[in-house]
């Protein structure tokens, strides 16, 4: 998919962490005694692994998404059926061998590869099969959406991180370094291509001149190349439909009165590459403020109240991430608990990265579930309830 050698090894260790939190988590699945109202009756539950976990892994992140998956349902317990991206196999492969060496026994951590042509045919069959008690996929909520339906004929546990639209407020109290190295960082890491990148910029009217100048003056320094150079920050997207998509958007965005500060062309003659677009004077009406882009396009706008800023940022199907800046810690808490996502940065735009122990996952159509924390291991677990009676 193009990410920076950098990326890339910091998404491995990544990828360790959960293997490692999860490995925690296994000692940790409690039950519990419960107080009955009968005095002849004593409550207790445990909980016990799912059953056969099918596990659906996007391309963006082939290490670290493989590992949030599969680590939590191993340390619950069940056996898994993998079924990496397409695009992006061999990491999954690497990952099963590493994992064959560790010792896992055969037959418990199974990878299954498949074409673009028979994608959806697999996806079928895990989600249609009775001996797949568990579905976690990370995708589009398009996909999603289908993937559900076809679960619904076994009545699976189905935990899912969809697509989002992330709303990055910046307001007047911002502090305006912070804010700007965030936004870049938040937006534009592996070319735009993840589910919690911010995808609308929403910046109050007394800052935002001072705000698009750094956000123009960095966004402008990024390189773009061979991700193997120690200085390049982006590489391509992830083929010609990702490539075709984000030039629609930019086109869309300009005939309906944006203008790009930056970018707003390929980057390069040959490949999939795209600058890092900037949109200003963007509305409401645009493409890339109502779908997520998946892309380096940056469309901002600007607001005037607090309310204002929450009506834009809630008014969408999604509700994955969202993120705040304000040096107003009433404002932050305030702005933080009206959000309609599941996970909220509050003066930080990388809310995903190396925090193994906190729950990811989103509301609305971004989702089912959580991922990491101790919340994780719930999606490959049972809770089973046993009355004993005649105790007195």
């Amino acid at each position: 998919m193009g990410k920076p050698l950098k990326d890339a090894l910091g998404e491995v260790n990544y990828a360790a962490e959960f293997v490692d939190w999860f490995s925690g988590e296994a000692r940790r699945v409690y039950g519990d005694v419960i107080q009955s109202a009968d005095p002849k009756k004593r409550i207790l539950t445990i909980k016990q692994p799912a059953g056969v976990a099918a596990t659906i892994t996007p391309w963006n992140f082939p290490f670290a998404m493989v590992t949030r998956k599969v680590a939590p349902a191993l340390a619950a317990g069940c056996t898994v059926v993998l079924k990496p991206a397409e695009d992006t196999p061999l990491c999954a492969l690497a990952l099963c061998k590493l994992a064959e060496e560790a010792g896992i026994p055969p037959g418990v951590l199974n990878c299954v590869t498949t074409s673009h042509e028979n994608v959806s045919s697999v996806g079928k069959v895990l989600c249609k099969s009775h001996l797949v008690r568990v579905l976690s996929f990370t995708g589009s909520s398009h996909t999603g959406k289908i993937l559900l339906n076809q679960c619904s004929n076994s009545v699976k546990k189905v935990s899912m991180e969809l697509g989002g639209n992330a709303p990055f407020i910046v307001f007047n109290s911002a502090n305006l370094e912070l804010a700007v190295n965030a936004a870049v960082a938040c937006k534009f890491r592996s070319s735009g291509q993840t589910c919690v990148c911010a995808n609308r910029f929403l910046v109050q009217d007394g800052i935002y001149d001072k705000f698009m100048d750094g956000f123009s003056s960095q966004v402008n320094q990024l390189k773009m190349g061979d991700g193997t150079e120690d200085d390049v920050k982006m590489g391509p997207l992830i083929n010609a439909r990702a490539l075709k998509k984000i030039s629609n958007m930019v086109e869309d965005a300009k005939g309906k009165g944006g203008h790009a500060i930056t970018g707003g062309e390929k980057g390069q003659p040959e490949g999939w590459f795209y600058k890092p677009t900037i949109i200003g004077d963007a509305t409401t009406e645009m493409i890339c403020m109502n779908e997520e882009s998946f892309g380096p396009v940056a469309p901002v706008i600007r607001f005037q109240t607090e309310e204002e800023a929450l009506d834009i940022s809630n008014n969408t199907n999604y509700g994955l991430a969202g993120y705040i800046f304000t040096e107003n810690i009433q404002q932050a808490w305030r702005v933080s608990e009206q959000l309609e996502v599941g996970m909220v940065g509050i003066n930080e735009g990388l809310i995903t990265y190396q925090v193994s122990e906190a729950p990811l996952g989103g509301i609305k159509e971004s989702g089912l579930g959580r991922e990491g924390s101790k919340y994780g291991m719930d999606e490959y677990l049972e809770v089973k309830y046993m009355c004993m009676g005649n105790m007195s």
